[in-house]
């Protein structure tokens, strides 16, 4: 604080006036110079505990959103027991993200097709995670 002060003094050096007590004036830029950095200490430091809650949270919803590898299994028998088309349809279409016409371009199928294999997929994967389904409603409202 000492520090600054002097080097503040010396920055403005030209406009201090000459007439001044300068002991007074000294003092009373030191006592400036602690009161901003007590403010200046203040913003940091709520800063950081506003960062570190953050942090904080973010691990939390991190843990609290780990894959359920239960979930995760039975989701992929769901998939293993479609027939293989349209597994490889819903597959293009969730995992690669293709669009239904992309897909039925590429297999060489109309996109009627292509729609008919998504929704007998997703019924399928509806009727193997039913016991899931009620803890994700909630989501699908609130996210």
């Amino acid at each position: 604080i000492v520090q600054s002060t002097f080097v503040n003094l010396w920055e403005k050096r030209e406009m201090i006036k000459e007439d001044i007590n300068f002991k007074s004036y000294l003092f009373r830029a030191a006592y400036n110079t602690a009161l901003n950095y007590i403010k200046h200490e203040k913003v940091v430091n709520k800063y950081v505990n506003n960062k570190q809650e953050s942090i904080e949270i973010s691990k939390q919803n991190y843990v609290s959103h780990q894959p359920d590898f239960e979930l995760q299994k039975r989701i992929e028998d769901a998939l293993d027991s479609l027939p293989p088309q349209c597994q490889k349809v819903f597959r293009m279409s969730r995992e690669e993200g293709l669009k239904y016409h992309e897909i039925a371009d590429e297999l060489g199928i109309s996109k009627k097709t292509v729609e008919v294999h998504m929704g007998k997929a997703l019924k399928i994967l509806r009727g193997y995670l039913q016991d899931y389904m009620i803890f994700f409603l909630p989501l699908v409202f609130f996210l």
